[in-house]
């Protein structure tokens, strides 16, 4: 949805969860232990990991790189994907990551930033906030279709049982409680009901009229 959202308005795609992604494959591409938070801060101030437009026209909605090397596809690995709550805990991470947001809101021009907590801590001044949530189950079908998509297109392995992967978005609710409040004025959306060219309109609208 945020990918429609930016390419309908011409702004770079932000999933500020690949960055997390991409720390979490380079720590297990390197052998830094993801337990190791200062070990995972030398780690992101070594190296150069990029977000940009898709620049392969093979699914994919944004492009990521890790010190040159294309790793878009590989941050969906399950290994990588279990490794991302350890990382994310450790502050000095969190605080390096953030800045990095920032920076590319800065230099993008224009740019839909998805995230936990884009709002509230990263872009406090984002000229619209929409705080998008829906029940764990239905964010755990959504992500099995997902992977399994991605499997049929040949990016990524076969996806665990419905009920793994619920199990997964329920402990990474449950370990990144403190992120996921909405701003005081995010504008907040339960989709459950909605398709994704519904929500869309609303938030388009939100913002024409914010504007």
């Amino acid at each position: 949805m945020g990918e429609q959202l930016a390419q309908r308005l011409g702004y770079l795609y932000v999933d500020t969860g690949a960055l997390y992604r991409a720390v979490a494959w380079l720590a297990l591409e390197r052998g830094v232990a993801v337990t190791d938070g200062e070990a995972l801060a030398g780690l992101i101030e070594r190296s150069s990991v990029v977000i940009s437009r898709a620049v392969v026209d093979d699914g994919r909605q944004y492009t990521v790189t890790a010190d040159g090397r294309d790793i878009t596809w590989e941050l969906r690995d399950t290994g990588v994907t279990r490794a991302v709550p350890p990382v994310a805990s450790h502050p000095r991470v969190r605080h390096l990551l953030i800045e990095q947001m920032r920076h590319m809101a800065e230099v993008a021009g224009g740019v839909v930033m998805v995230g936990r907590d884009i709002g509230s801590v990263v872009l406090p001044k984002a000229e619209l906030k929409i705080y998008l949530t829906a029940s764990l189950e239905e964010r755990a079908s959504r992500r099995y279709a997902e992977m399994l998509a991605r499997y049929r297109q040949g990016h990524g392995a076969e996806p665990p049982p419905l009920e793994v992967i619920a199990e997964d978005v329920k402990r990474r609710d449950a370990s990144d409680h403190d992120n996921m409040l909405p701003a005081s004025d995010a504008l907040v959306i339960m989709s459950d009901n909605l398709s994704i060219s519904q929500v869309l309109e609303v938030v388009f609208n939100t913002l024409e009229e914010a504007r």
